[in-house]
Parts: C-alpha cells; structure tokens; sequence
C-alpha cells in the first residue's frame, strides 16, 4: 500500500516538472519569436515625408450663363401682332424682333398733331393781338405827346399792350408743349418695333403673338426674351466666406458640368463680389457665401493663366461641347501653388493638448519615482489651461514620437509642412481612430506601409 502511494507521489511530480518545463520553454519561444508576432504595440500605418508640389483649391459649385445677356421687354403695352424670332435663333443687331399692336399709338400721334396745329393757330391769333395792342399803344403815346389825351388813356393802351404780350408767350410755349407730345408720342409708336441691341443667339422665348404684354418707361414690364452670347460662358458659384479670402481674380480652375461628367474644362476668375450672399440670416442655418464668376476658356487662353498651367487639368477634346444657360457644374479655384516643399497626407496631421500631455507626462514620472508626497498630490488647481497644437506622430526605434509642425496650404490629398519636418521621416497615418485620439509619445508601434491595412481589412459584402 505504501508502495503504491509512492509511485503515485511520484508520477504528480513528474507531471508537474514537465508542466513547468513546457511553460517556460513557451515564454521563451515567444519572446524570442519562434511563434506569435515579433513586435507589440499598436499596428500603423506609415508613409514618407516627401518632397512635393501642392496646388491649393477652393471648391464650389453654380450654374451655366452666359457672360453676356440681354433681357428684352417692352416700353409700350400692347397686343404681339408679328413675332419674328424663335427660341435658338441667331440675331444680328438692329433686326427686327417684335412688332406691337400700334392702332392706339397711331391715334394718339394724329391727336397730337392736330394739338399742335391747334396751338399754332392760337399762336397766330395771340400774334394779331400783340401787333395791334402794340399801334394802338403806339398811337396813343403820340397823342398824350401832342397833349390831346389824358395819361388814364396811355396806361389802359400800355396795359393792354402788355396783356397781349403775355399772351403772345404763353401761345409760343403752347406751341413748343404740343410739339414736345408729339415727339413723345411719336416715340411711342416708334418703341412698338422692337430691334436686336446685339447679335446674339435668342436663349429664351417666353411670349407668343396674340398675347399681351406690359410696359413702362420707369420700370422693367413684360419679359419677352433674352438674347445672349452663347460662345461666352461662365459659371457663377457660390464662394464660402471661409475660401473666398483666397480666391482672386485671374486664378485659373479646373470646370466640370453635370451634362459633360467625362470631359475637364478650363477656366478663370473673373469677378468676386462685394457683398455677401446671405441665406437663413438669423437661424442656425445661416449661410455666408460669396457670388464668384469663372469664365470658360479654351485651352490656349488657360496657358496664360497665372497659378496652375494647363498640364494640372486634362486638355479637353477638339470637339466642342454645347453648354447651356442653367446646366449645373463644380468648379475647383486654384488658389495658389508651392514648389518642392515639404508634405504629408492631410490625415496625418492631428492636435493634442501639450498641456495636457505634460501634465500625464509629470504625474507618470513622479508615480515611477515613488517621490509624490502627501502634500503635493495634484488638486486640479492652478492646472494649466488647454494648449491644443497642430502636431504630427513619427516612427523612430518601433516608438512614435510626437512632433510640433506649422503648416501650410493644402490640397485634396496633401498639406504643406512649413516647419517640424525636413523630409523623410517615417510619418504614421492611420488608422484615423489612432492618429487622432488613441495615440500617445513613446508608444510601441507595429508598421505597415499606407493602404495595407485598409487592404487587409477590407471584406467583400
């Protein structure tokens, strides 16, 4: 019995030894990276600090119109009795358009006519009058001369005299008023013949003959047409007021319209406005933006163009396409452009609390160092307040290393490192979750080159 308890003593200890044993064998194994993953830490991504040249573009969106446009609308009212054009036509200036109804203006021209020939007869009439209250007064100064009437009788001749002076002027501006009615009526009826101010193409038609339309000389009536210029195009877009501080004229663009989504076109600033576009003024939802023209211009005319040349955008077919008034389009304002300078994806730069950072940075320092006394425990008072800095992290020795930067302009992939970089470095950018929260200064990293984790991370659905 002793024997056999013995025995069985024996083989636990055996088990126990090899137990032992095979842990310890295993700990040293994976230290050493016989299995498992060599490196610990976070697993980034990481790119280089290159060299390079970065455009930067202001982005908005707008509608087609032509730089040039005429709305046409009549001073006379009226029935469309000859309508000449149709909606496409091509017009030269000074071809008639529109012919109004003009009975009513024509009735009106022989009233004044005859109100004119009116006047001048009573011009005629008042004239007879002066000539004779003039002998009359003439006679009968020489009479009161030769003493052979009273002065009462020379001041009624002198009176009536100037009556018929008096006369005699109000029947000349009478006159000069009904020659004046009729210029203005005669004017009228010349405004029922409606010509072309310019050649053009006829981009909107919105009347028909038979109908009505209304007009004013002191206000815009009845919009009959537009005749526009439809070689000469633009976009008008709105401009954030955040951007358009950066946008000047002559900056040149890169044009896509919704109509056209394969084809590149060029452009150019040509008019920022003054004043603000404001919508939901006085809500949450109030937005700023300001009205900017970029003309469409071919390739040739972009070359010129100071900021990007035109190898930026790819030259557009020989073709060319037909834009119309009102198509949707975006455009992307080249702003300005920096040579050889340098850069790293816009993901890779984030911002930390400094402050904070050497606040954890003090405490981790005074815990490992046993050295905190009771009495200068951290109460949260005089603390430093929020220092948040543009930062970005680098890879040295499987560590990152928070590094300070200033930058510059950026464009849709990269942004312009003016100091804290000289290029080169190993520079993490992503993931986004790691970048810009979980990752702290001197935190053990596991590499891989940008876009290998998001590949190995993909599933297909």
């Amino acid at each position: 019995m002793a024997t056999k308890r013995s025995a069985t003593s024996k083989l636990f200890w055996i088990i126990g030894i090899l137990l032992l044993l095979t842990i310890v064998a295993a700990t040293i194994a994976s230290r050493s990276g016989v299995f498992g993953n060599r490196q610990s830490g976070l697993e980034v991504e990481v790119t280089e600090a290159g060299i390079r040249s970065i455009t930067q573009i202001v982005t908005a969106s707008g509608r087609v119109q032509p730089e040039v446009e005429v709305k046409i609308s009549p001073d006379v009212s009226g029935e469309i009795v000859d309508l000449r054009v149709r909606e496409g036509d091509v017009v030269e200036r000074g071809e008639l358009l529109v012919r109004i109804k003009q009975d009513d203006y024509l009735a009106q021209v022989e009233q004044s006519k005859a109100g004119v020939l009116q006047a001048k007869a009573a011009e005629a009439q008042r004239l007879a009058d002066f000539l004779s209250a003039q002998l009359e007064h003439q006679r009968q100064q020489g009479l009161f001369d030769a003493g052979a009437i009273s002065e009462a009788d020379v001041q009624l001749a002198k009176t009536k005299y100037d009556v018929a002076v008096a006369a005699q002027n109000a029947a000349k501006y009478s006159v000069q008023s009904a020659e004046a009615r009729l210029r203005e009526t005669q004017d009228q009826l010349n405004k029922t013949t409606i010509y072309a101010p310019m050649t053009g193409t006829v981009s909107m038609l919105a009347v028909e003959a038979g109908e009505r339309v209304v007009g004013t000389s002191q206000m815009q009536g009845t919009e009959m047409m537009r005749i526009a210029l439809l070689d000469q195009m633009e976009l008008e877009v709105d401009v954030n007021e955040n951007d358009v501080i950066n946008v000047a004229v002559g900056d040149s663009a890169s044009i896509q319209i919704d109509a056209y989504p394969e084809r590149v076109f060029l452009g150019e600033v040509t008019e920022i406005a003054n004043s603000a576009r404001v919508t939901g003024q006085g809500t949450q939802q109030q937005i700023t933006n300001f009205p900017v023209k970029v003309r469409v211009v071919d390739t040739r005319k972009a070359e010129s163009q100071r900021g990007v040349s035109t190898a930026e955008v790819a030259a557009p077919p020989t073709e060319t396409p037909q834009l119309r008034p009102g198509m949707s389009g975006t455009v992307d304002v080249f702003t300005r452009t920096v040579e050889d300078v340098v850069a790293v994806p816009i993901q890779a730069v984030t911002v930390r609390d400094v402050a904070r950072l050497e606040r954890d940075s003090k405490d981790g320092a005074e815990e490992d160092g046993a050295v905190a006394d009771s009495t200068n425990v951290s109460t949260g008072m005089g603390m430093p307040e929020e220092d948040l800095r543009k930062v970005v992290f680098i890879v040295e020795d499987d560590k990152a290393k928070l590094v300070e930067v200033e930058t510059g302009i950026a464009d849709d992939s990269h942004i312009q490192i003016v100091s804290g970089l000289s290029g080169g470095e190993q520079v993490v950018v992503g993931p986004y979750r790691v970048v810009s929260r979980t990752l702290q200064p001197d935190a053990a990293v596991r590499t891989k080159p940008m876009g290998a984790a998001i590949a190995s991370s993909e599933t297909p659905n």
